[in-house]
Parts: structure tokens; C-alpha cells; sequence
């Protein structure tokens, strides 16, 4: 049987960051699925501990198969920003999220290994705590405006199946990242009661 376009390129990108000892945990909607409600996504998202000489070596390791700019890759790392790389055969785009804040480093150290439901199979990768992706959630939220039904929908799924979050970290972080009146939206929303 031909494997998902989708997992197909999940598991090469992990398999390449792997043997180039880059750490990474899988964030976005795949996490957000992992940890709340599955819903159906398009490119996959990755906080990934990478560094700017790790650019040329993350391109040479993709190969002719992937769209991997290994300039443009070094420069976004250098800016903070996220890139993407896309598996050409498949056209699946995956945008990586260089980890240079204290919550993206968080994530990276709080995450742990989750069976991720794909098309055709589930497989076990790192994947975001529930806290963490709906942290970053809000956040991407509140960025793009407070208009993504979708986005909105990831993060009362997250509250409204993981009932043992633990609430005083995710109210401290949110805090810190300025998303705590969405919180406390989400949490009336997914109808559950902060803790103390």
C-alpha cells in the first residue's frame, strides 16, 4: 500500500533531523490533534532546536526530493524567523520554528513522545504537551487577529478533552505571552474552571 503523502513526508523530515541530532517536537494542528480534537491539516509544523550552521547540512540531508533553500533556511534561523520546506513529490509544506525564546525551548524540554494519527497509520513522535500547544495557540490566535474558527476550534478541543491541565503553569505563561484574557475565554468556552 502507498503511504499518506502526508506521513510519508512526517517521517522523512523527523528521520533527517534525527540523524542530524536536531532536536524537534511536533507543534501545530498535528499537536493540537494529538493532544485534543483530530481535525484534518495540510503541512505540519515542527519547534526545532537548530542552529544556523546547521543550515547547508539540514538541505544536503533532504536532498533533490525537498525544496530546501539552505540560504534562506540559515537566514530565517539567524532572524528567529520560521522556515519551510517542502517535500516536492507531494507538495506537503513542513514550517519549522526555530526554538530562541524561553517557551520555545520550554516546549522542546516539556514534550513528550505521542502517537500522531495520520491518514493510513499512527506512529509515535514528540509531540508539544497540551499546555504548551494551547499556549501556542493562543498565541497564533490573538497574531492572526482572533478570527480563525479553526484555530478557536483547536483550542477549546485541547481544553475540553484534557481536563488535568495543569492550569497554574499554563495561567503563568499565559501571562508572560499576553494571552490570558483568551484564556480565560477558552476556558469558559471548553467549560472548564481555572484551578488554584
Amino acid at each position: 500500500m502507498t503511504p499518506d503523502p502526508l506521513s510519508n513526508a512526517l517521517r522523512l523530515i523527523s528521520g533527517v533531523l534525527e540523524r542530524l541530532g536536531i532536536r524537534y517536537a511536533i507543534g501545530g494542528s498535528l499537536a493540537s490533534s494529538a493532544r485534543g480534537i483530530t481535525r484534518a491539516t495540510f503541512d505540519v509544523d515542527l519547534v526545532a532546536e537548530i542552529e544556523p550552521g546547521q543550515a547547508v547540512p539540514l538541505s544536503a540531508a533532504l536532498g533533490s526530493d525537498w525544496y530546501a533553500d539552505a540560504d534562506q533556511i540559515r537566514d530565517s534561523i539567524v532572524a528567529g524567523r520560521s522556515f519551510n520546506v517542502i517535500h516536492i513529490p507531494s507538495s506537503y509544506k513542513v514550517d519549522i520554528f526555530p526554538a530562541k525564546d524561553a517557551f520555545q525551548l520550554l516546549q522542546l524540554q516539556r514534550a513528550t513522545v505521542a502517537p500522531v494519527e495520520l491518514p493510513g497509520e499512527t506512529r509515535e513522535y514528540p509531540v508539544t504537551t497540551a499546555e504548551d500547544i494551547l499556549l501556542a495557540k493562543l498565541q497564533w490566535y490573538r497574531d492572526g487577529g482572533e478570527v480563525s474558527d479553526r484555530q478557536w476550534s483547536d483550542i477549546t478541543g485541547i481544553v475540553e478533552t484534557n481536563p488535568a491541565l495543569d492550569m497554574p503553569y499554563v495561567e503563568a505563561w499565559a501571562a508572560r505571552l499576553g494571552v490570558g484574557r483568551l484564556l480565560a475565554k477558552a476556558l469558559a468556552d471548553g467549560e472548564q474552571e481555572p484551578r488554584r
